[in-house]
């Protein structure tokens, strides 16, 4: 890797390695070698080594999955420390960088100094990928983009996982979303990349957990970005969509059990709710907003986030119980609007996106509100109506929305439902 990093490997030697991974396929332990070098190719931060414990979650990204922004500051809240480099979106699934973007003067671009003093004062830090982080992976994964090699597993986790060693966390949990609005379309290939990452984590001594969470449907009921933070701050305040709200709870019981801050998972549960119901989990959020340079008001007040120039209404074409959301052809739409990227470096409006009315299960009338279109004209919104109707399916009798969660994998168990 540090040869490769340096350019004393040609990119050509580098692409037939890829595909020859890709056909071939990597063990545990070759994955496991492979995570390391790529995490010891540049900077590390080592987190752990200023606080301990200190915590990490990684999302594998879906539609309207706005979770860090909500289960980092209840974690923070609840006294455990909080390390996030997180990336930019690319494609239909969201990235965390450009929902904090929405706040006012927020800088998610931080040096490793900056990175480290705001953990250390605040317990908490939200900040964007740094190039000097695990620098191998930035190049691979580019060369991957443009050699079809990015569908490899093991490359996959790699490239997560690597980064994760690189900041140096004594705790991570992992959410691999899995279903039509992410990467991972079958429960079978979240499993086996859940499993593999876990035992990474297990191998370099980090102590690792797997969720495999759904997203046939987009997650909670807003797309977009400014939209989404608007959700994770209802979520905070204890008012967030059900099922956005019931994952957001569980994942940051989940790392107050992993840490040890809690005695059990009913324990931790009850520590969540008081830091919402207190209104601490939602300080933390604009404290840490404000010490990054943004304006904790629109934490506060999110009426003050940006908002598109027009809103308007798409209603139910028909009576009956919505039976399917695609989430990935809704992540496409709100892309249309300008919420995303269809190139790695495309600008995106933080003002528009989606705000769903209802949700799989939900009985409507013909001309109930169904979805709320925030776009630059009113042509976009015209020109969406029939892109947007086409993502839900629909049932005469009463539909029940799956599992939000189907498993939870440890380094003990690797597979417990």
């Amino acid at each position: 890797m540090e040869q490769y990093t340096h350019e004393d490997i040609p990119d050509y030697q580098m692409a037939a390695w890829l595909m020859a991974v890709c056909w071939r396929g990597m063990d545990d332990r070759e994955t496991s070698d492979l995570t390391l070098a790529m995490a010891r190719s540049g900077e590390q931060l080592h987190v752990c080594e200023r606080l301990m414990p200190v915590v990490d979650k990684h999302s594998t990204g879906g539609v309207g999955d706005k979770v860090t922004l909500a289960v980092a500051p209840l974690v923070a809240a609840c006294g455990v420390a909080v390390a996030k480099m997180t990336g930019r979106g690319l494609g239909h699934t969201g990235g965390t960088v450009d929902k904090l973007e929405s706040i006012s003067g927020l800088r998610t671009a931080l040096t490793r100094e900056e990175f480290l003093s705001i953990l250390q004062e605040h317990g908490l830090v939200l900040a964007g990928q740094s190039a000097e982080l695990a620098p191998a992976d930035g190049k691979m994964y580019a060369l991957r983009d443009v050699t079809a090699t990015v569908e490899s597993i093991p490359l996959i986790a790699a490239s997560i996982m690597s980064k994760k060693l690189a900041v140096g966390a004594s705790h991570l949990l992992l959410d691999v979303k899995v279903g039509a609005g992410a990467f991972m379309k079958t429960r079978e290939a979240a499993h086996e990349l859940a499993r593999i990452m876990v035992e990474i984590g297990q191998r370099a001594g980090l102590y690792t957990e797997a969720a495999v969470t759904a997203m046939e449907q987009p997650l909670g009921r807003a797309v977009g970005n400014a939209l989404e933070v608007a959700e994770a701050v209802a979520i905070l305040r204890g008012e967030g969509p059900a099922d956005v709200s019931q994952l957001c709870r569980h994942e940051a019981a989940e790392l107050l059990v992993m840490t040890g801050a809690a005695p059990s998972h009913e324990e931790a549960e009850r520590r969540v709710q008081e830091a919402i119901k207190s209104g601490r989990a939602l300080a933390k959020l604009a404290e840490v907003c404000e010490a990054q340079g943004g304006d904790p008001q629109q934490i506060e007040q999110p009426e003050r986030l940006p908002r598109a120039p027009v809103i308007s209404m798409l209603t139910a074409p028909r009576s009956g119980y919505i039976a399917a959301i695609h989430a990935e052809r809704v992540g496409l739409a709100a892309m249309r609007l300008g919420a995303g990227r269809f190139r790695k470096g495309d600008p995106i409006d933080h003002r528009t996106g989606l705000l769903l009315q209802a949700k799989v299960g939900d009985y409507l009338q013909a001309g109930d509100p169904l979805v709320e279109i925030h776009a630059r004209s009113e042509e976009e919104c015209a020109v969406l109506r029939q892109e947007l109707l086409a993502c839900y399916r629909w049932s005469e009798n009463p539909v029940q929305s799956g599992p939000l969660i189907y498993e939870i994998l440890t380094p003990s168990q690797k597979g417990a439902s």
